[in-house]
């Protein structure tokens, strides 16, 4: 499946949470991240994330994509972190 992450973390937890993250998926912007990922690897990361995070003060938003053949992506100005393939 195809996955949108973002997330507001504290600033003494983001860099973990960043490094995290490229272990799954690709960042696109600031804390944003998208890519492909089973439904196995989301669960170990989303895991893996609650042990970094407060969530008291962090949040994570995660979108699942189903199809993705339905998602445009327009980007306006500059692009942070060209993906090559985007489905």
């Amino acid at each position: 499946m195809f996955v949108i992450i973002t997330y507001d973390i504290g600033h003494k937890r983001v860099g973990k949470v960043c490094k995290k993250m490229r272990e799954y998926l690709d960042w696109t912007q600031n804390s944003v991240f998208e890519g492909e990922i089973t439904v196995g690897a989301l669960t170990k990361c989303i895991r893996e994330l609650h042990e970094i995070m407060n969530n008291e003060e962090d949040s994570l938003y995660v979108y699942q994509i189903n199809n993705p053949k339905h998602i445009k992506k327009t980007i306006h100005g500059q692009e942070k972190c060209p993906i090559d393939l985007f489905l």
